[in-house]
């Protein structure tokens, strides 16, 4: 088979497109043909060999990857015959190897793909979607919400804009560029470029003299704080992740001047939480098959997953980063 494999961190450059002996399952195992394969964020500080999130660097080399969905092509030991042929999907977790054309993975964690559901769509909800679930649990979003959306043309973001849109909120996205800016509009929210001098005066003229109540941000540093300033007091801040390098920084002083609450939605919380990830993955499944959240999707060939980890990186993607074999 093909896959693309890091053999040393450092650039994009580095994922090698090249032919591997196929995997084999091992008990309690399929091995499945990928059909789409998500790339993540976190790949690329993985790439680079900087260590981040609960696991430290990998082995090399390495096949990244952990979200796939394909057909199962072949069964491990003590796994029923039912499941070969299927269309499935799963996150394979930390133990990566989705960059392929074909991948293994543990029974117990499969999903069947709703029918009508795409490859790529599954992709993007057994993983964005299972998080952007666990950011509404945190969240609470309700009509009377006023609600700040950072990085609001990508894949998580276009997800939170649906859900606080389904809730009745009034909602601003902000994003990096008109055309960003113009995929948020199409949504249903109001959209603010954050490439623009003044922007969170664009933002205040979009509330019309309401105060933010909610704002959820995975981006932090100079534009997280930012847009944290706009919540008015009460307000409460749920944060995802730092996008930009660095988190949002934010003070007891700041939260008792306002009598904000700050949570963070992901990390410890989410891997901890009782009843685990599950329930999200087959939750947002549902939620793509009924068309309640629809992820916005951008694919590459495998062959140019160095392209696609550039343009991440350079937040040149609109949606969730996809790989097609």
């Amino acid at each position: 088979m093909h896959a693309v494999r890091l053999h040393e961190f450092g650039p994009p450059e580095n994922l090698i497109y090249e032919e591997v002996d196929d995997p084999k399952p091992g008990p309690g195992q399929v091995r499945i043909a990928v059909a789409a394969a998500g790339v993540h964020l976190f790949d690329t500080t993985i790439r680079a060999g900087r260590p981040g999130g609960p696991f430290g660097l990998p082995k090399l080399p390495q096949v990244q990857g952990r979200e796939v969905a394909g057909t199962v092509d072949a069964l491990g030991e003590e796994v029923d015959d039912a499941w070969l042929g299927r269309r499935v999907v799963v996150h394979l977790g930390p133990a990566s190897g989705g960059y392929a054309e074909l991948a293994v993975a543990d029974v117990a964690s499969l999903h069947a793909v709703p029918d009508g559901v795409a490859d790529d769509v599954a992709v993007a909800m057994i993983g964005t979607g299972r998080t952007a679930l666990a950011i509404l649990e945190v969240a609470q979003l309700a009509a009377e919400d006023v609600v700040l959306v950072t990085a609001a043309a990508g894949g998580l973001g276009t997800l939170l804009v649906q859900a606080a849109l389904r809730a009745g909120a009034t909602v601003v996205g902000l994003a990096g560029g008109p055309a960003k800016a113009g995929r948020v509009r199409e949504l249903g929210a109001a959209a603010v470029d954050y490439g623009e001098d003044g922007w969170a005066d664009g933002v205040r003229a979009a509330l019309a003299g309401r105060a933010a109540t909610v704002l959820l941000d995975g981006v932090g540093g100079d534009l997280g704080r930012q847009a944290f300033a706009l919540l008015g007091v009460g307000g409460r801040v749920v944060m995802f992740g730092w996008a930009s390098g660095e988190p949002l920084e934010i003070t007891t002083g700041d939260i008792y001047a306002r009598g904000l609450t700050a949570t963070a939605a992901v990390g410890p919380r989410l891997l901890q939480r009782p009843g685990g990830l599950r329930e999200f993955e087959t939750a947002a499944l549902a939620a793509a098959a009924a068309g309640e959240l629809v992820p916005a999707v951008q694919g590459f060939p495998l062959a140019e997953a160095a392209a696609a980890h550039a343009a991440l990186a350079a937040r040149a993607t609109t949606g969730k980063v996809v790989l097609v074999p």
